[in-house]
């Protein structure tokens, strides 16, 4: 699993893209391994390399691993289907009064990149919360979406 607050900075919310493709995406494409530098938040700097082997399947997880510059090297796009406002206030509640400032940008940078790039249309799958767990469901690009019955159908 690769989580994009690894390679998102204070700096770079959005603007990662290149980072990410001569780091991971190229070396694991080539069958290599691939080598990042995690940022850490607090100290506001690159950490020690992090080594992430080629494997079968790649989770990258984070908001932006959905955008355009991406697709084309994704097997599926699974969208979490959470409101913002709770999500973000999830993101301050993990992240406490150290991070304050930087949810306050956040909020305004996420609904910039999502109005520029959105991701939800091109989803495979859409993940719900319940009361009991997850929910998962053919997204808007999922080609099982054609094959589910129409909920205004009364066909028995």
């Amino acid at each position: 699993m690769l989580h994009l607050d690894d390679i998102a900075t204070h700096d770079e919310l959005f603007s990662w893209t290149a980072r990410l493709t001569a780091q991971v995406i190229e070396p694991l494409g080539r069958g290599e391994s691939a080598r990042y530098f995690p940022y850490d938040w607090t100290l506001r700097a690159f950490g020690p390399p992090r080594v992430l082997p080629p494997a079968p399947v790649l989770l990258v997880e984070g908001v932006g691993a959905g955008r355009r510059a991406l697709r084309p090297h994704l097997a599926a796009l699974l969208w979490m289907e959470l409101p913002a406002p709770e999500s973000w206030a999830r993101g301050r509640r993990r992240d406490g009064e150290a991070q304050r400032e930087f949810w306050d940008g956040w909020t305004e940078a996420e609904r910039a990149h999502f109005a520029g790039d959105p991701s939800r249309p091109h989803a495979d799958l859409t993940v719900r919360t319940t009361p009991e767990g997850y929910e998962v469901l053919p997204g808007p690009a999922s080609p099982l979406r054609e094959r589910l019955p129409d909920p205004d159908s009364h066909s028995q």
